[in-house]
């Protein structure tokens, strides 16, 4: 997956500032609607690759504002798709069963899920157990924001002190230990969500 968002970026790269912001906007849309791109790691890379074309706070804020898009764009996509169609009673079940063993079984959860992701493909999610998409919405906006934000912000923060080699380098290590913990988290939470459905309570 890494390498599909690898590719995007070198393929817009040249292009300048719009093509890395297309290329933010493509790996979070791909990441919405059809499998992990590992976003937060090409948020720094394109952040460092950038530097130099606009002041970093706001390249930052352009980075934060395509986030917004495309993820806003990812979940209309799913939900207008589900919306359209006919999904079959099995999957319907299968979601809404999903859904009740969460830690937070409304909108809310989209915050949650920032960090531990637990909920794939989340327009279709919103569609099927009928949320509200006005405040899965406003969830997925707040929710990239802060964490993407913090992310760029450490990011600024490492730059003001060190070499951009190092700063760079101290970035994607601390990015991909975040990953690491996110893969974590919701790994021990789909295990024990799979745990109780295996053995529910009497």
């Amino acid at each position: 997956m890494a390498d599909i968002g690898q590719s995007i970026v070198d393929l817009f790269a040249s292009m300048g500032l719009a093509g890395l912001l297309l290329s933010i906007f493509l790996i979070f849309y791909i990441d919405a609607i059809l499998f992990p791109t590992l976003p937060e790691l090409f948020v720094i890379i394109v952040f460092f690759a950038g530097q130099g074309l606009i002041p970093d706070l706001q390249f930052a804020v352009l980075i934060l504002i395509t986030i917004a898009l495309a993820e806003i764009a990812g979940v209309m996509t799913l939900y207008s798709i589900v919306t359209r169609v006919r999904v079959p009673k099995r999957i319907e079940r299968g979601v809404h069963k999903y859904r009740d063993f969460l830690v937070v079984r409304d909108e809310r959860m989209i915050l949650v899920n920032r960090i531990a992701p637990i909920l794939p493909f989340l327009g279709a999610f919103v569609a099927i157990c009928k949320w509200s998409l006005r405040k899965s919405l406003i969830y997925t906006v707040i929710g990239g924001t802060i964490k993407y934000g913090l992310i760029l912000a450490m990011a600024g923060y490492l730059q003001a002190y060190y070499e951009t080699g190092v700063a760079r380098t101290v970035t994607l290590i601390i990015v991909l230990i975040i990953i690491g913990l996110s893969f974590a988290l919701s790994y021990y939470r789909k295990k024990k969500m799979g745990d109780v459905c295996a053995n529910p309570p009497a």
